[in-house]
């Protein structure tokens, strides 16, 4: 008989059977496998269908140690997985949504923070009228107790959160919360100090409205970063253990209130200041074991006393001396008769390692980057890395008017390594390239990797003009971007 002239319930008994009568060796298989095969599907509730496939499959997706909800899944089918969930841990658990209300997260992450053992990662994308709007009128929910969970990531896409003064894990070593607003008359800071988080290691908080206040005093804190707190006037950090503090905070420079800082963190190792600063209100404390420092952006052409680059230098001269110092420099793309702000960095840290991320906007680097090699000429290595490419500004700009970068002479006998990343290869970063050979006397090796507009052909062009300033001695490597493998070391042919 044709098998197209076959009913579709013989189809369906053929296929229930392995096919043609045949053993089902699928469901064969040992659990673990038939498990792992589960959670490759990433979806829990096309996990939970597969009870239909035959009793050898039923409820054995209740026993995955890990679930994955896609977007676009109702909460109530979230909640009804957990509450089904069997396995004696759930070790991760994964849900992600779209422009999702409160109402969405209530109706689950209680009961997965009574069954949780492991990771949750919860990411809520918003769209941009939903991220623009601030009436108020959007519901709170309350965030849970995770009393077993180690890792929590959420990414709220702007819903209100209620956190419990009662504090909200004992075993957690991770918490993120990003792009939320905080109910009042909550507060921050306490729920995630050590007597309600004592597990706690690292902590990050991003973008968030309704935080003027944080003070957290914490005995197990490793690190802490505080990003885009918008309204934060006060902040208090005390982490005897802490080791790495970020802190991007009180940047509305056209508030006249004053922030308040005070931190505690003896065993520091790296810090990345990128806020307002006034040492008369802001107390770092004692940092013996400090060996990275990280600024807020130097504007290099603007007003004058333009006051971020004002507090950016008073923060560099509490220290004398750090292992890596990283100064992120900053071009508008149209700077019309601004005035050189480079000449007020008079003064840097002894470091050995000097970062420069670099938004040039198209403009010469050269003056900026001279200016600040010649106030460390001790620096042992450079990393610069262009931000992002531009089209070269016009030949008459006045960032053409510093040319002592071209005409002075500058010995940078210690400099040993060179990394350049991003680089598009414009006229002007070569003659810049071909400066820093001369200066540094001492160089050994020189790492570029090429901006990924850069195609193989003009790579090979680069390379060999690179090369071509190069001395005997000299490691050169060059990398390129590949579409499938990412950055990829180059070697020229001949």
């Amino acid at each position: 008989m044709d098998h197209a002239d076959e009913d579709p319930a013989t189809k369906r008994a053929k296929l229930s059977d392995g096919g043609g009568g045949g053993d089902d060796l699928l469901s064969a298989l040992p659990d673990d496998i038939l498990i792992h095969i589960l959670l490759r599907l990433g979806n829990a509730d096309v996990s939970a269908r597969t009870s239909v496939l035959s009793s050898r499959w039923r409820r054995l997706w209740a026993f995955l140690p890990g679930l994955h909800f896609p977007p676009d899944t109702d909460p109530d089918t979230i909640r009804a997985v957990l509450a089904a969930h069997e396995a004696p841990a759930l070790h991760c658990l994964r849900v992600l949504a779209r422009d999702a209300y409160a109402d969405f997260v209530a109706a689950w992450i209680p009961i997965a923070a009574r069954r949780l053992s492991g990771d949750l990662t919860f990411i809520n994308i918003a769209s941009p009228d939903i991220v623009r709007d601030d009436s108020g009128d959007r519901d709170a929910f309350d965030l849970p107790c995770f009393e077993n969970a180690n890792s929590v990531s959420l990414q709220l896409g702007f819903l209100r959160v209620a956190v419990p003064a009662s504090g909200i894990a004992a075993r957690l070593t991770d918490l993120h919360l990003d792009n939320f607003r905080l109910q009042p008359p909550c507060v921050l800071g306490d729920v995630f100090s050590s007597p309600l988080c004592p597990s706690l290691q690292r902590l990050a908080i991003r973008d968030a409205s309704g935080v003027d206040k944080f003070t957290i005093r914490s005995e197990s804190l490793l690190e802490l970063e505080l990003m885009n707190l918008d309204g934060l006037q006060q902040l208090t950090v005390v982490a005897p253990a802490l080791e790495e503090l970020r802190v991007f905070c009180f940047l509305n420079f056209r508030n006249p209130n004053q922030p308040v800082a005070n931190i505690s963190a003896p065993q520091l190792v790296s810090l990345q200041w990128r806020a307002a600063y006034d040492p008369c209100s802001v107390q770092l404390g004692e940092m013996a074991h400090l060996q990275r420092l990280g600024t807020g952006i130097f504007l290099v052409y603007g007003p004058d006393d333009f006051k971020p680059n004002r507090d950016c230098l008073s923060f560099l001269g509490q220290f004398k001396v750090v292992h890596s110092l990283t100064i992120p420099l900053l071009y508008n793309s149209a700077i019309g008769n601004n005035r050189y702000l480079m000449e007020d960095m008079t003064k840097l840290p002894d470091i050995t390692l000097l970062c420069l991320p670099v938004m040039s906007k198209g403009h010469s680097i050269g003056a900026s980057s001279f200016h600040i090699l010649r106030v460390c000429t001790g620096v042992r290595k450079l990393a610069l890395k262009y931000l992002e490419a531009h089209t070269p500004c016009s030949s008459g700009c006045i960032c053409d008017q510093q040319t002592m970068w071209k005409t002075e002479e500058l010995v940078l006998d210690g400099l040993q390594e060179v990394e350049i990343s991003e680089l598009s290869g414009t006229e002007r970063e070569g003659e810049f390239v071909q400066r820093l050979f001369s200066w540094a006397t001492a160089l050994k090796k020189m790492t570029i990797s090429f901006h990924h507009s850069v195609t193989e052909s003009k790579a090979k062009g680069l390379c060999q003009m690179l090369q071509s300033f190069s001395r005997s001695g000299i490691d050169m490597e060059f990398y390129v971007h590949s579409r499938l493998a990412g950055r990829v070391l180059y070697a020229p042919e001949d």
